[in-house]
């Protein structure tokens, strides 16, 4: 059976990797992401999952498994994307300084058996940040294409003081969640 990743993601495709999938197919979705406002963060992550994934299975070989998946920061229940500048990346890391916010993954596979998306929660604790070491970070860049304006994987690893739920879903895919989803669908990884 082919697989195919709906996302460009480079953390999500080594992911996939690392718990045994290899030879599958990259298709980036080119969905619409937009969402209505006041939308909660885990109905959202299951709408854009399941968008990108009906996307790419459109366009996939028939009899494909197709792994979509959608990641946003929620912080007191609203929604922080990606930031759209440096000054947003700023605003969002002092807003989550200090504090706990979750973090929300939608995950969609689509396979000839039929369709499945669920999501994932990890709670986030970051420890209290100065100015400096916001603009010291958001300096780096590395804030720029991740929601919620930080990469556990990276440097903003030294942002977390805990968490607590399945880390993988902080990089945007949980795993565990994943497998057994893949498991329903007849691809048994262990």
């Amino acid at each position: 059976m082919e697989i195919v990743l709906a996302s460009g993601s480079p953390r999500r495709r080594q992911l996939l990797e690392q718990i045994g999938l290899t030879g599958f197919r990259v298709l980036p979705s080119d969905a619409d992401e937009s969402l209505p406002d006041g939308i909660a963060p885990g109905e959202a992550v299951e709408r854009l999952s399941a968008r990108k994934g009906a996307a790419v299975a459109a366009q996939a070989r028939p009899g494909a498994l197709v792994i979509a998946a959608d990641t946003v920061v929620a912080l007191d229940g609203a929604i922080l994307g990606k930031p759209r500048d440096e000054g947003e990346a700023r605003e969002m890391l002092s807003a989550l300084s200090g504090r706990t916010h979750q973090v929300y993954t939608g995950v969609s596979l689509f396979h000839p058996g039929g369709r499945r998306t669920e999501h994932e929660v990890t709670a986030v604790a970051f420890r209290p940040l100065s100015q400096e070491e916001i603009a010291a970070y958001v300096a780096t860049g590395e804030p720029m294409d991740k929601a919620g304006a930080y990469g556990i994987q990276g440097l903003g690893a030294l942002l977390v003081e805990r968490l607590e739920g399945d880390y993988f879903n902080v990089m945007g895919l949980p795993l565990c969640r994943l497998g057994r989803m893949l498991a329903a669908a007849g691809v048994r990884l262990l």
